[in-house]
């Protein structure tokens, strides 16, 4: 299991953010391990970055680079002033050039939440999800087609 101290991952994003954005980050960046639904988190009226732990703990050091690399990317452009929601085209344009990430990966102990699963009639796109979804009221979002629930072999889950 890595363990990284806030100091090592304050010193790690000022190096990322020389290298990829070519600017230095003054600010803070902290773990909190409170985060549950996401890798990490920009506050803009803070100026401060938070990262799960858990990301680094399961998944890593380079997930945890495109976690860093992605906050930097809503960090420069609000320093900046320039639009950093995700979907500004500001935002999206800087993600490619750093090569940063959209979205984390899912965390391995997470997995067996995705409990519900459904499938496409249609075009057989699965879907997993944590709450049940109303089949009668929503569509396949690639084909439109319609969705079934999916019956699972207990060993699978």
């Amino acid at each position: 299991m890595l363990q990284m101290t806030d100091q090592e991952l304050q010193a790690l994003t000022r190096e990322l953010s020389d290298i990829y954005f070519k600017k230095p980050y003054p600010d803070d960046i902290v773990f909190n391990p409170r985060l549950r639904t996401t890798g990490g988190r920009y506050i803009p009226n803070k100026c401060l970055i938070e990262i799960n732990p858990k990301y680094l703990q399961e998944l890593g050091r380079e997930e945890l680079i495109g976690i860093i690399k992605h906050e930097l990317c809503h960090y420069h452009l609000h320093v900046e002033g320039q639009p950093y929601h995700h979907r500004s085209q500001a935002f999206k344009t800087l993600m490619k050039q750093t090569g940063s990430p959209r979205h984390c990966k899912f965390l391995p102990s997470q997995a067996n939440r995705r409990r519900h699963h459904y499938m496409c009639t249609y075009c057989q796109q699965e879907f997993r999800r944590v709450r049940q979804v109303d089949t009668k009221r929503y569509r396949c979002g690639r084909c439109k087609g319609k969705i079934e629930k999916k019956t699972i072999p207990i060993d699978e889950t």
